[in-house]
């Protein structure tokens, strides 16, 4: 079973707009939502499921607005929960932003879109390309006799229309690897895992039905490829999107699919391997009580020399009471932000074995603050191009239509950080 009845709530809990799918639960129960949610929040419990009496509140908060589905039922969670993320996506689509003004500019195509989306509690329609045909933003015409919902719908391949053409038929593809690494203050790995996502852009005609080739382990060892000569990674949590043929994958690893037209993704994936800090970053903070705090900070790139990060941006925490400060840069600028209690290193481009450094003075009141303050950690953010930490690679991309056409495929390799922190002592 899956939601009774969807509510889309402003920040104060009123009410916007609601869709009454199964009618077994009174629409008035939404009214015990906000006070349970505030109940809860004050008591240190919020959850993301919330019961009043025999009935739950599955929902999710998006900029200034509560998505709420109810249910009497012992529901899907993961399906329901899936589904308000997904009605969120499609409105940023149609909607650019997803606020309350949107909301209220648009009552009738966001009425449209729930009966569409969602059919007596059981999700639907969710492709925005496809809801994009038939639901317009535009006026329309009465035209009777005609029926409005186009053949995608009702095809085996929903989320591809027929009859696409291109001049230049190309398919764009982003591999891209975020890593998330905890360092604690002796330099210690405690958490090191890369999240990687292959992303497609793709300009094809027709029907195309397109192979990817990685270079994944599980394949080597059926094909007999796996040897000292071939790189390989183990993929884990392997999620598609449902264009890929999961019967095909699990039998003989082939990623199969037709896809959709434009920007998607394919496919998201895990490494839990231990990753060594793309960029190290060592500190010293020395306190002086009642004058002043100085702060030194080297940041090493500890990837391959041919390689550059881009856009580094290094986080170093201050005193909530530090004033009056003074930096000196090696490279970059450095600038304080009062209201975060942080130093941001900006350094445009860092080089891979590289070593630069930062130095920060500021002044401390001389009456000291009561409370003993936390250590909040360094944070790393940056970007690789040309470069995956995991060695992952796209091996091919066959591309095959019965018109016979030829289709040019790009790869691009990028990693990022993730959730990248470093404790300091």
């Amino acid at each position: 079973m899956s939601a009774s009845a969807v509510f889309i709530l402003d920040v104060k809990g009123k009410p916007l707009i609601s869709r009454n799918y199964k009618g077994d639960v009174a629409m008035s129960e939404i009214e015990h939502f906000m006070p349970l949610l505030v109940q809860r929040e004050e008591e240190g419990a919020l959850a993301p499921l919330l019961s009043h009496g025999k009935v739950h509140f599955l929902w999710i908060k998006h900029s200034n607005l509560y998505l709420v589905a109810t249910t009497l039922k012992n529901s899907n969670a993961s399906l329901v929960y899936s589904f308000l993320y997904k009605t969120v996506e499609v409105f940023c689509e149609y909607f650019k932003e997803l606020e309350e003004e949107s909301i209220r500019d648009n009552f009738v195509i966001v009425y449209e879109l729930l009966d569409e989306l969602m059919d007596f509690g059981f999700p639907q329609t969710t492709d925005s390309k496809i809801l994009q045909e038939y639901i317009t933003q535009q006026g329309n015409k009465l035209e009777t006799g005609k029926s409005r919902v186009p053949p995608t719908v009702t095809n085996a391949v929903s989320w591809r229309s027929e009859g696409i053409k291109y001049k230049k038929n190309e398919v764009f593809i982003d591999v891209i690897e975020s890593v998330n690494l905890l360092v604690n203050a002796n330099g210690s790995v405690l958490l090191s895992e890369i999240a990687g996502t292959i992303k497609l852009k793709v300009f094809l005609s027709g029907m195309p039905e397109l192979r990817l080739g990685l270079n994944d382990r599980v394949l080597f060892e059926l094909t007999g490829l796996s040897g000292s000569k071939n790189k390989s990674v183990e993929l884990e949590d392997v999620k598609f999107h449902q264009c890929v043929r999961l019967s095909r994958f699990d039998n003989d690893r082939t990623i199969s699919f037709i896809p959709p037209d434009g920007d998607f993704e394919l496919m998201s994936y895990r490494l839990s391997t231990q990753v060594k800090p793309l960029i190290w970053i060592e500190s010293v903070i020395e306190k002086f009580s009642h004058s002043r705090v100085e702060i030194m900070v080297k940041a090493k790139g500890q990837f391959k020399k041919q390689s550059v990060a881009n856009g580094v941006e290094i986080s170093v925490p201050v005193p909530s009471d530090a004033d009056s400060p003074r930096f000196k840069t090696s490279v970059g600028s450095a600038k304080y932000v009062p209201e975060k209690n942080v130093v941001i290193w900006s350094i445009k481009s860092f080089p891979g074995g590289k070593e630069y450094l930062m130095r920060a003075h500021f002044g401390l009141p001389s009456v000291e603050k009561e409370e003993e303050e936390g250590r909040p950690p360094i944070g790393v953010k940056f970007e690789i191009p040309y470069f995956t930490v995991s060695g992952i690679q796209v091996r091919y991309m066959k591309i095959i239509e019965k018109s016979g056409y030829q289709a040019l495929p790009w790869v691009r390799y990028i990693t990022q950080s993730g959730d990248y922190q470093l404790r300091t002592s």
